[in-house]
């Protein structure tokens, strides 16, 4: 059996944001795409940061507050991606192998990580949800019948 590699099972495509983007917009971006983490990234593509789900709903103040719902508004209109992201971001490489990627997202509970390129460059993200297909993929595979020996051959 061969290892399998973060390379294989990333999502290539990912959708980032940049450290002046508004934190409304930001979550609006995330429940569009459906996703629950955006890396965020510098002009040059650089991984700079993270943004989750959960860093946005802590970001929007408490209906506690004394503020009345227009300055609330003001001031989380106002708020962006580069005040409330994680600046320390764990991450991975194309060829980390599945098992050691899992483990730093068991360890760190976390539920992705940025793959960045030997130089540095943002070329995917693993997720929670990849890892899963990847086991579902695996287990569907083990559950089909073996083909015998020569079975495509006609006599």
């Amino acid at each position: 059996m061969r290892l399998e590699l973060v390379k294989d099972w990333m999502t290539r495509e990912v959708i980032t944001a940049v450290p002046h983007m508004g934190v409304l917009d930001a979550g609006h971006l995330m429940q569009e795409k459906r996703v629950r983490r955006l890396p965020v990234v510098d002009g040059d593509g650089r991984l700079v940061g993270i943004l989750t789900h959960g860093d946005v709903r802590e970001a929007k103040p408490s209906t506690s507050s004394s503020l009345s719902a227009w300055e609330l508004n003001y001031l989380l209109a106002r708020l962006t991606v580069g005040e409330v992201m994680s600046e320390s971001v764990l991450s991975t490489t194309p060829e980390t192998t599945i098992g050691e990627a899992a483990q730093i997202m068991y360890q760190h509970k976390i539920g992705g990580l940025p793959v960045l390129d030997a130089a540095g460059n943002l070329v995917g993200i693993l997720t929670e949800s990849d890892i899963f297909r990847m086991v579902v993929h695996d287990w569907q595979k083990s559950q089909s019948p073996p083909t015998p020996p020569y079975a495509h051959y006609k006599e």
